[in-house]
């Protein structure tokens, strides 16, 4: 989930937003990362020094086509990224699919809870266990469940509040 919503633009340059970008070098794609490197120019602007000049075309092909919704500018062997503000529209829409993001892998996290709890059921028919052995897994499950679930939605706190922010 943290790698999806990397890849979510809010209103400020950073440089994880490029992470997933893959170059084609030498026949392989290659993440950019690897090939160039990438600094936050001022909080509206990410710069590209590529480390073969030959390659400047294929990055800014790249970039342009991760669907980031970005329009990279090059200047000699620079390419500029500037990050135009979102508008309000973007912003909700941006919201909404990380808010469903977010309830995807909550209901991940509650089907991993059922199926652990469907094998201490299957272990308790078997007699592997006892019922008390049984409930304290069950609370221990829930308990990893809640956690994780609240990390979630801190996650989720955090990144609308990125989103909103102008």
């Amino acid at each position: 989930m943290i790698n999806a919503f990397r890849k979510i633009r809010t209103g400020r340059a950073h440089t994880s937003l490029l992470d997933h970008v893959l170059v084609p070098y030498y026949g392989t794609d290659t993440p950019l990362n690897q090939v160039a490197s990438i600094a936050v120019g001022d909080h509206r602007t990410l710069t590209v020094t590529p480390w073969e000049a030959k390659i400047v075309p294929e990055i800014e092909k790249a970039i342009m086509n991760a669907d980031l919704g970005l329009n990279p500018v090059t200047a000699g062997n620079v390419i500029r990224i500037p990050f135009p503000p979102l508008t309000e529209e973007r912003r909700r829409e941006m919201i909404r699919v990380v808010r469903h993001e977010t309830e995807s892998v909550r209901v991940a996290i509650r089907n991993i809870r059922r199926d652990a709890n469907h094998s201490l059921k299957a272990l308790l028919k078997d007699k592997e266990i006892t019922e008390d052995e049984e409930r304290r897994a069950e609370e221990s499950v829930q308990k990893l469940t809640d956690k994780s679930i609240e990390e979630i939605d801190g996650l989720l706190r955090i990144k609308e509040s990125d989103l909103m922010e102008v």
